[in-house]
């Protein structure tokens, strides 16, 4: 293991939509602004597990022009100058490249990173940061990448898995794996194969590296956008810069980290670049209203019926119900398995299996042209 002693860095992106989160998320207040489960919004969550790995000068954010500023004030003082702000959205390679230059700069040199979504919620805050230490300590080896892989639970097709082999390796105080592959959202039948087998692990988007290591093989397997971002590198910090950003970053390929990079990376010949550490730490996207329900379930939050009212109510004969409506009593009679939640503008009703769906609805309000609603 390298003894070189470089600072660690946090990338949260926080850039999505949130559109299954309609009616409460919208375009400029996105569920990782909202405090979908708890008082801190999930970004704040997000922050606060960091802040006693990292100081706030260290924890970067990449965002849109549109929820820049609602991003800097939910951010503690120091990490308010680390926003920055993609002029166009061009998916993760590029926003993670994008901060991997700011980051060499503020270093003045290498560093490592962490990657990490501003959504997520995760139950072990502790564990976790236990976790992320020891997979920076792995990423410190030159050309190494490590992904955090959750335990899967279920056969569930709506995640990318990532298939661990070998044996365990040494020198850190959790198990790490070499990566045979990663695969997105398998069908049914696979993700059970997968589950008995016991070698896989969901992807949660948490990335650690070197920024270096990402950046030659950002330099390998994407070149068009290496080398455009390379020429913006140039102006960070001139008045030049903002000019350049704007012109420069619609160039850049619209593709994910782990189609760009992590995959091919883990075709390569010789010894393994991809590593993973199986991370139980209570993690959930909460991807759904549906996700809300069966998270606040588990912490006891539900009435002898199983309904969840997240502000005032009552059901009768009403089983399984999730109840978000503010400003107002909710009285539900001989209802089963819905979500109920309601803005001063807007009221959605749907059933718990059904609520992925709730991102369809926002397709169409966007086909109507319903900016209002958005």
């Amino acid at each position: 293991m390298v003894n070189e002693t470089l600072a660690a860095h946090a990338v949260i992106l926080a850039g999505g939509r949130g559109t299954r989160f309609w009616p409460r998320s919208r375009t400029r207040t996105p569920k990782q602004l909202l405090n979908i489960v708890g008082e801190e919004t999930m970004l704040e969550q997000t922050v606060a597990r960091l802040l006693p790995l990292l100081p706030a000068n260290r924890i970067w954010t990449v965002t849109n022009a549109v929820q820049a500023a609602a991003v800097r004030k939910q951010m503690p003082a120091g990490s308010r100058k680390r926003v920055l702000t993609e002029p166009v959205g061009r998916n993760t390679a590029a926003a993670i490249a994008f901060a991997a230059l700011h980051i060499r700069h503020a270093a003045g040199g290498d560093a490592l990173m962490a990657v990490l979504p501003a959504d997520h919620y995760i139950a072990e805050a502790e564990k976790y940061r236990k976790i992320v230490s020891a997979a920076l300590a792995v990423a410190r080896e030159p050309g190494r990448m490590v992904v955090l892989g959750i335990p899967p639970t279920r056969p569930d097709t709506g995640f990318g898995y990532v298939e661990r082999m070998g044996e365990a390796l040494g020198a850190v105080s959790f198990p790490v794996f070499a990566v045979k592959r990663f695969t997105e959202k398998p069908a049914l039948e696979l993700a059970k194969e997968y589950i008995a087998s016991g070698r896989y692990h969901w992807n949660a988007g948490m990335f650690f590296w070197r920024v270096s290591t990402f950046l030659d093989n950002l330099k390998s397997f994407l070149p068009k956008t290496h080398d455009a971002l390379e020429r913006l590198a140039d102006s960070i910090g001139t008045r030049s810069y903002e000019r350049n950003l704007r012109r420069i970053y619609p160039e850049l390929e619209n593709i994910s980290v782990d189609y760009a990079l992590l995959e091919p990376a883990t075709k390569q010949s010789g010894k393994p670049r991809v590593f993973v550490i199986p991370a139980e730490v209570g993690w959930s996207d909460i991807g759904s209203w549906g996700a809300v329900y069966d998270l606040l379930l588990e912490s006891g939050a539900a009435d002898s019926s199983g309904n969840i009212f997240v502000s005032p109510g009552y059901g009768l004969d009403g089983y399984g119900n999730l109840i978000s409506v503010s400003g107002k009593f909710t009285a539900i009679v001989g209802v089963r398995d819905l979500v109920i939640v309601e803005t001063p503008d807007a009221l959605l009703v749907v059933p718990r299996e059904r609520a992925q769906d709730v991102a369809k609805i926002v397709k169409w309000l966007e086909e109507q042209r319903r900016e209002d609603l958005l």
